[in-house]
């Protein structure tokens, strides 16, 4: 029974403090028991037997897992029910409309993902432009290199297409890391080969070989192949391109359903042939990338994971081209939720006290709002509405809810029944949005203070919605190129709008411009604009509510579309694209609100200006795997 018992850590972290015991100096165990569970357990060791008993199947406290990450190796992985997650939210996420990132926005979430405690972080593209190339090869530097106590640090991943340019940029980008991978693809559907490539399947076969072989020649011990298009394959030729791109060193195999047309059993019965007859793939390591077109991302990277992938790639909230990809809390929180009862035993080695952090920072700087009813980090996911739930969750959570939300770092509610208003401290305030997973520097939290104590004058007590709203006001913001100082309105039916809007550049010069408009925030946008003298086109508009009431903080998103000179190159066809840019602000007055977004965006947009200098790279008709 200790042996099953040792293999269930839901079982083992359900446990009170207990004493450490160790059946030798050099190997301790512990465990932990709440009184109000009862079961049997027993533990024993040659010197120890231990006994107790606990009860309760409810959803589980907030706990750290007792079984340890595996020492990374690249084609390998010790214990046969660990999953690695691989994060590419930063390349296939950046990918969906609109959710372009700066340099130091993409800085920010690859280091919120090590906190989260991913095991590989795909930075991004490097071969489509010198800010993708500086972002990726910034993070290899930094977050690739920062250990933690326990020895982890996230390896950096880099992908390119299978050719000798786009691998070196690749290389050349990620070999500052710890621990760096190459990431390359072509594709193998017969689609791709007659329609895109125009290739044999022996020439593809060739390319990746040769390509895998020179990524390893430049010094990269971590190489991962992905055939394109795999789930519209045909399987002996998979069989034959794996096992070819295994001896010529690949580490690990990634199998996307780039179009996500497979539905789980097909999926899963996919990864169990590829395991079953490529030749040599007991040597590497089983990846699977599945995107969302059909709602079933989820569900596909689970069943692969069933049968045999070891390494699942995903992104936050789920985005990326198209209809998205699948989503990086859905997959840990259902492994860790069904790991042990149903997937034979998988974990994870996240901490998931980080992933609402994780989720809202991604959904602040790609303005790429969560819908409500998005499972694990969605407003409603652990709402309660119906009469008949909230008797059954007064009476016992577990009636309703199967994750507890401080397990994903969601407070509800404040146990010290601290209530925030305009009489409260910075210590206070520090104290709950530290309670919220919040860590601020002081300088952040004194602006956020003052923010604070604004809102509060006006307010009789501040909520957590507001406190989380400040926060990504301030934080989550790009760096000021111009700062909005002062505003002042004059609208209503006796005549047209006008807006006075005081500005502060990068040196702290102060502009005003005055301008009327059909309404306040078109008047105030045309003042911004006479200022900023940047074009822009305005292309979404929305505002919510951030809590109830006449008082309530209004969040503003926009988005936005710059003149040429905000162009890049799209690496996979060698085009000229427009980029769009985000911006979001938080304020009880709604045109205060409106304009703090839009010059978010402009600060956005202008950064990407100063930071990016586009390089033409031929066109090769081979695009990015989803």
């Amino acid at each position: 029974m200790a042996s099953s018992l040792l293999r269930n850590p839901n079982l083992l972290s359900t446990t009170p403090s207990l004493p450490t015991f160790s059946s030798k100096p050099t190997t301790p165990f512990s465990f932990r028991v709440q009184p109000s569970r009862h079961c049997s357990i027993s533990l024993r060791s040659q010197t120890l037997r231990l006994s107790c008993s606990i009860s309760d199947p409810s959803p589980l406290p907030p706990h750290i897992p007792l079984r340890r990450r595996p020492e990374y190796i690249p084609n390998r992985i010790s214990d046969p029910n660990y999953v690695r997650v691989f994060d590419t939210t930063l390349r296939d996420g950046e990918q969906s409309p609109g959710a372009t990132l700066t340099s130091k926005e993409k800085l920010d979430i690859a280091r919120q993902l090590a906190k989260l405690g991913v095991d590989i972080i795909e930075a991004g593209f490097p071969a489509a432009s010198k800010d993708d190339f500086e972002a990726v090869k910034t993070i290899a530097e930094t977050i690739g290199n920062t250990v933690d106590e326990n020895g982890y640090v996230p390896v950096i991943c880099g992908l390119s297409r299978c050719n000798k340019k786009d691998i070196e940029r690749a290389w050349d980008a990620v070999k500052y890391a710890k621990r760096p991978r190459i990431h390359t693809f072509i594709a193998t559907s017969d689609i791709h080969l007659e329609h895109k490539l125009k290739k044999t399947k022996a020439e593809v076969i060739e390319i990746a070989r040769n390509m895998v072989r020179f990524a390893r020649s430049l010094g990269c011990e971590d190489v991962e192949f992905s055939p394109e298009d795999a789930g519209r394959s045909e399987r002996e030729y998979l069989y034959e391109i794996l096992g070819e791109v295994i001896k010529a060193g690949a580490t690990t195999l990634n199998i996307p359903d780039t179009v996500g047309i497979t539905l789980p059993i097909e999926f899963g019965q996919l990864i169990a042939d590829i395991k079953a007859n490529t030749p040599g793939i007991e040597n590497v390591i089983i990846s699977t990338h599945c995107q969302n077109d059909l709602g079933l991302s989820t569900a596909n990277t689970l069943s692969g994971a069933h049968a045999g992938a070891r390494q699942v790639e995903v992104t936050i909230n789920g985005i990326g081209e198209r209809a998205g990809n699948a989503s990086l809390e859905e997959v840990v929180m259902a492994i860790k939720c069904r790991g042990d009862h149903v997937l034979g035993g998988l974990y994870t080695g996240l901490d998931t006290r980080h992933i609402v952090m994780t989720s809202k920072m991604v959904e602040e700087y790609t303005g790429m709002q969560t819908q409500p009813h998005k499972a694990i980090v969605g407003a409603n996911a652990f709402a309660h509405e119906s009469g008949i739930h909230q008797d059954g969750m007064l009476k016992h959570k577990g009636t309703y809810e199967i994750i507890c939300p401080e397990e994903i770092g969601l407070e509800r509610s404040n146990d010290a029944g601290i209530v925030l208003g305009k009489l409260s401290g910075r210590h206070a305030l520090k104290d709950r949005l530290t309670e919220l997973g919040y860590d601020l520097d002081d300088e952040q939290l004194s602006t956020i203070f003052w923010r604070f104590k604004t809102v509060a004058e006006q307010k009789k007590r501040v909520t957590d919605a507001d406190i989380i709203a400040l926060v990504s006001d301030e934080v989550f913001q790009p760096e000021a190129v111009w700062k909005l100082l002062d505003i002042q309105i004059t609208c209503g039916t006796l005549g047209l709008s006008t807006a006075t809007v005081k500005l502060a550049d990068a040196d702290g010069k102060e502009h005003v411009a005055c301008s009327m408009g059909t309404g306040p925030v078109d008047s105030a946008y045309k003042a911004v604009d006479l200022i900023v003298k940047e074009p822009a086109t305005l292309l979404e508009y929305s505002m919510n509510a951030v809590t109830e009431g006449i008082d309530a903080i209004a969040t503003t998103r926009v988005l936005i579309r710059g003149s040429n000179k905000y162009s890049s190159t799209n690496a996979i066809t060698g085009e000229e694209v427009l980029r769009t840019f985000s911006g979001t602000g938080s304020e009880i007055d709604i045109v205060v609100s409106s304009v703090k977004a839009y010059v978010g965006a402009l600060n956005k947009m202008m950064d990407f200006k100063e930071n990016s200098s586009p390089t033409k790279i031929p066109s090769q008709k081979n695009r990015v795997p989803a």
